[in-house]
């Protein structure tokens, strides 16, 4: 049976959200693998090699006894799992929501392999360095500098909201103004 650690410390937990993710109804996981040390030098004591869990339950999915009753299932779950898990240097937090309380154990073992295997499979070459391919990450969300939704980046923000009557697909800025035919207008009687 293979031994798998806990992670214990804050900064341990925030280190592995910022790896990679699995979701679903039940569970979420973040997972990042640790740097291989071969020397072993800046290793600190007291951490063990291979897999390390972490769990977070918050005041969320319910009060003290249910939280508590999760985590003694996720638990359980792992020691159910723990042959099957893949043995990799990991440090994995798992995020357990409120549908977990009252899951089958064993879609709850199942939920817990698959999502140990997402969250510790190494980065291919592909996805290993975006720098190296020539191509950007891609961003999520609008941040800084992106232009609100709704308006399209030539188009100036006036101080009032609107935008300035941009040219889109060869029309002048006069066609922006007038309205565009109602969807519906050949569904009925005209009175004309």
């Amino acid at each position: 049976m293979s031994t798998i650690g806990r992670l214990l410390r804050r900064a341990e937990f925030l280190a592995a959200a910022g790896g990679r993710r699995f979701h679903n109804e039940r569970i979420s996981a973040q997972g990042l693998i640790r740097a291989d040390d071969s020397s072993g030098a800046d290793k600190p004591e007291g951490v063990p090699d291979g897999l390390r869990l972490g769990f977070t339950i918050t005041k969320r999915v319910g009060h003290a006894t249910e939280r508590n009753r999760i985590r003694r299932r996720l638990r359980a779950a792992v020691a159910e799992a723990a042959n099957d898990l893949p043995a990799r240097n990991a440090d994995v937090v798992l995020v357990a929501r409120r549908p977990a309380l009252h899951a089958p154990f064993d879609t709850l073992v199942e939920d817990l392999r698959r999502a140990v295997a997402v969250v510790t499979k190494p980065q291919t070459a592909k996805h290993a360095n975006p720098a190296e391919s020539g191509r950007t990450p891609s961003r999520r969300g609008r941040g800084k500098g992106a232009p609100a939704s709704g308006a399209s980046a030539a188009a100036p923000v006036r101080a009032s909201g609107a935008t300035a009557p941009t040219t889109l697909s060869g029309r002048g800025p006069d066609s922006a103004r007038t309205p565009s035919p109602l969807s519906n207008a050949g569904d009925g009687p005209t009175d004309g």
